[in-house]
């Protein structure tokens, strides 16, 4: 072997509403994603309980991500898609990993200052681990991209911190195993086991913001079901949300510099291009000079073209949950064999006795 095979691998998590954000940032680029390349998709239920353990329906919310993926156009068969705790070797290869990350490492998390808040002694130690497991994810199957998020780059560097130290650490054992690659770190050549995963951050994909306040990201923890459009609401809760969003008093401008100090009006019109795969300045020559009473109809009906088909879909294969079972089932499956193959190697390179 003297290349890495070039893979995707992305996660969601299961814990409350998927909402529009979550489409139009994520979902919506794995569907587009898998016409090229290898993809594999996993509902990561293992983080859900880093920050909340215990949960009134964990199985109805893995079921309910699952729906999304196969509602939006995520291909089961070609692809792989399952749920994380099917897999034990993430667990088994975070905890490698958790030997070879350094605590300093996991104490520049910044998502993990901002979960943990002031009571950062009373946070679980999953939830610090949170990066160890995610890196974990992703390199059990030697995943050489990953779809990411402003928010999750900084998790992605740590995934590539990991994979290098174990690289450098086992050089030796792994050019002994035969399973590695001729790969170069810097300016050093090396014999390296893992990829130095590549983020994917190109596309269309905007940072959805909640429809209460244009400064905050959509969110599902948020207490206000008003801020976000979530993908099982249907047209006439949309068209309420979406009537009720925050604006200002003034018209829409003409020009995208128009927007600047708006962060609403910017929100606003932000989704309408990404779910009409438009540019904000296109959407803003159609609307520039309108007020909100005319475009918030406008976004309001297109919302509803666009969601309308996976609610429904959603919907269905959430009625009779038999179907998804047996794509996650499958999808576990299929994603076990690659994951044991890879911590069979793993145990060799560190000399477990096996």
């Amino acid at each position: 072997m003297n290349t890495f095979k070039p893979l995707v691998f992305s996660g969601v998590q299961p814990t409350g509403n998927l909402h529009l954000g979550n489409y139009l940032g994520a979902i919506r680029k794995f569907v587009a994603l898998q016409q090229d390349n290898d993809c594999i998709y996993c509902v990561v239920d293992l983080h859900a309980i880093t920050a909340q353990l215990v949960h009134d329906d964990l199985k109805g919310q893995i079921r309910s991500i699952a729906a999304a993926f196969i509602a939006s156009g995520i291909d089961p068969v070609k692809h792989i898609v399952f749920n994380q705790s099917a897999v034990p070797q993430h667990a088994e290869l975070a905890w490698i990993f958790n030997c070879v990350a350094r605590i300093g490492w996991m104490n520049r998390m910044t998502q993990f200052k901002d979960k943990a808040g002031k009571d950062r002694e009373n946070a679980s130690l999953g939830l610090l681990a949170y990066p160890s497991l995610m890196a974990a994810d992703i390199l059990v199957y030697r995943a050489t991209h990953v779809p990411v998020g402003d928010d999750q780059k900084q998790h992605l560097e740590l995934a590539r911190d990991i994979a290098q130290r174990f690289n450098i650490d086992f050089g030796p054992k792994i050019r002994e195993t035969g399973t590695g690659v001729d790969m170069i770190v810097g300016e050093e050549p090396i014999h390296g086991y893992f990829p130095l995963v590549e983020p994917l951050i190109g596309g269309p994909a905007p940072r959805v913001m909640s429809l209460k306040d244009g400064t905050k990201k959509m969110s599902k923890s948020d207490p206000s079901d008003l801020s976000r459009i979530n993908l099982m609401d249907d047209a006439d809760t949309i068209l309420k949300k979406i009537r009720k969003a925050k604006t200002d008093p003034d018209a829409l401008p003409s020009e995208v510099d128009g927007l600047e100090g708006r962060p609403e009006a910017g929100n606003l019109v932000g989704i309408y291009a990404a779910l009409s795969d438009r540019t904000k300045a296109d959407v803003l020559a159609e609307f520039g000079g309108q007020q909100f009473s005319v475009f918030k109809p406008a976004l309001a009906d297109l919302a509803v073209e666009v969601l309308a088909p996976i609610t429904t879909e959603m919907r269905r294969l959430m009625d009779d949950t038999t179907h998804i079972d047996a794509i996650l089932k499958d999808g576990g499956e299929r994603a076990r064999a690659r994951a044991e193959n890879t911590m069979n190697e793993v145990s060799d390179i560190i000399g477990f006795l096996r």
